[in-house]
């Protein structure tokens, strides 16, 4: 049973809260070696096994990474994919700061498998938005995004380099999003997408594709997105 302070709070708990709040207020950065076990039970008067509970928790949620033989260290920021979230809203969630650059912003009628995926006429007028997630100021991700251009007319390119697209489509066109179907698998950054990511040829990524629906249960948005695959963590809960 873990040991509970007198506020009510587990002391493992605590322990990890006091570690949480050092790495959001810039003490401990992506790589800084974290207390060891017994430190941390020496400061905070718990027992080594609850010291060692505190940072199996951390690791498990992704905050820290556990070396044999080394210690413990400040593991390098990852997103979490459990909840359907825009980038801006996932990077806030980690206390990170979320920006993109703006690749590509032009309106096409040649993607017809993507409109079929919006329920759109094969010719639809699609706005195909390609971006350079940044967290940070690391690139994280490529993303490139297609909406019907007629529905969400005047999206500007100052507006996405500072906002979160889901925000705009939800206070300027009054459309609220649901949920997204998405398809996962894993491949190796080409020459191009490498050079966008600063990682080598080859190196692994997470690539997603998301329709994503709003509460009308209408298709309002495809996308297609390139992760790399050491800031990405999918976690899945099953049920027997």
């Amino acid at each position: 049973m873990p040991t509970i302070r007198k506020n009510g709070t587990p002391a493992y708990k605590q322990i990890q809260d006091s570690i949480v709040k050092r790495i959001e207020r810039g003490e401990l950065k992506p790589g800084d070696a974290v207390d060891s076990e017994r430190l941390l039970a020496r400061l905070h008067d718990v027992s080594l096994m609850t010291a060692r509970h505190a940072l199996v928790g951390l690791e498990r949620e992704g905050l820290v990474e556990r070396r044999h033989g080394a210690g413990t260290f400040v593991a390098a920021p990852k997103i979490h994919f459990n909840k359907l979230m825009s980038f801006s809203e996932q990077l806030a969630g980690r206390s990170l700061d979320s920006s993109s650059r703006v690749l590509a912003l032009k309106v096409i009628d040649d993607e017809h498998e993507i409109a079929a995926r919006l329920s759109l006429p094969s010719a639809s007028r699609l706005v195909r938005l390609e971006r350079v997630r940044l967290g940070s100021g690391e690139p994280f991700a490529v993303e490139t995004c297609y909406f019907s251009a007629d529905e969400f007319r005047g999206i500007s390119r100052p507006a996405l380099e500072r906002g979160s697209l889901f925000t705009l489509m939800e206070k300027e066109y009054d459309v609220t999003i649901a949920h997204a179907d998405e398809e996962i698998d894993a491949t190796g950054a080409d020459p191009e997408l490498a050079k966008m990511l600063g990682v080598h040829k080859g190196y692994p990524v997470l690539r997603i594709r998301q329709t994503i629906y709003s509460t009308q249960g209408r298709p309002i948005l495809y996308v297609l997105g390139m992760y790399r695959a050491d800031r990405h963590v999918l976690r899945i809960r099953r049920y027997r």
